[in-house]
C-alpha cells in the first residue's frame, strides 16, 4: 500500500515536472511558471473531483440498489472478496460496451458500467469486467490515469494558452513577441 501511494506521488511529481518543461521550452520563464500553476492546479483538482468530472463527462448516473439491484449487488459481492469498501456504482446511457473505474482512493471510488455492456456481455462475463475494474481500484490506478490524462490535455493547450499571454521571454529577460521555438 505504501509503495503504491509513493509510486503514485513520484509519477504526478513527473508529471508536474513535465508540464513544466513543456512550458520552459514554449514560453520560457513565463511558461515555466504557467505549467507549475497549471500542473499542480490539475492535480489538485484531479485529486478531490476527479471522480465528479469523470461521471459528468460520460453522462453516468449513479445508482442504488433499488434501482439496478443486480449489478449494485454483483459489486458489492465482487468488492466484499477484494477485501475493498463499497464504491459508488453508476450507468452511463452509451450503446457502446464499456465500464470504467474512477476516484482518488478505494474508499472514494466509483465504478460504472454503460448501458451498452450491461445488454450485451453475458453476466458471468460482466463479473469478469467488474472484477477487473475493481483491480483498478485496489492498486490505486485510476487516480494515476486520470491526472495523466488530464496533464497530457494540459501540454496539449500549452502553446495556446502562450500565445494569448505574449509569448516566450529569453534568459536576458527581453520578449519576444508571439515567437516560438519552431
Amino acid at each position: 500500500m505504501l509503495l503504491n501511494n509513493l509510486k503514485t506521488a513520484v509519477l504526478m511529481a513527473g508529471l508536474i515536472a513535465l508540464l513544466m518543461a513543456a512550458g520552459q521550452l514554449l514560453g520560457g520563464a513565463q511558461g515555466l511558471v504557467l505549467g507549475s500553476i497549471l500542473g499542480l492546479g490539475m492535480n489538485f483538482v484531479m485529486y478531490f473531483w476527479s471522480d465528479k468530472l469523470v461521471l459528468r463527462m460520460y453522462g453516468a448516473q449513479v445508482v442504488t440498489e433499488q434501482e439496478a439491484p443486480e449489478l449494485y449487488r454483483m459489486v458489492d459481492r465482487l468488492r466484499q472478496r477484494a477485501g475493498l469498501p463499497m464504491p459508488v456504482v453508476a450507468v452511463a446511457r452509451q450503446q457502446q460496451p464499456n465500464a470504467f473505474a474512477t476516484g482518488r482512493s478505494p474508499s472514494h471510488a466509483v465504478v460504472a458500467v454503460t448501458t451498452g455492456i450491461l445488454q450485451m456481455m453475458p453476466q458471468d462475463e460482466l463479473e469478469g469486467v467488474i472484477a477487473h475494474e475493481l483491480a483498478h481500484i485496489k492498486n490505486r490506478d485510476m487516480l494515476i490515469s486520470t491526472v495523466a490524462a488530464g496533464i497530457a490535455g494540459m501540454i496539449g493547450n500549452l502553446p495556446w494558452l502562450l500565445m494569448f499571454m505574449g509569448g516566450r521571454s529569453d534568459d536576458e529577460g527581453a520578449t519576444r513577441s508571439a515567437s516560438w521555438p519552431w
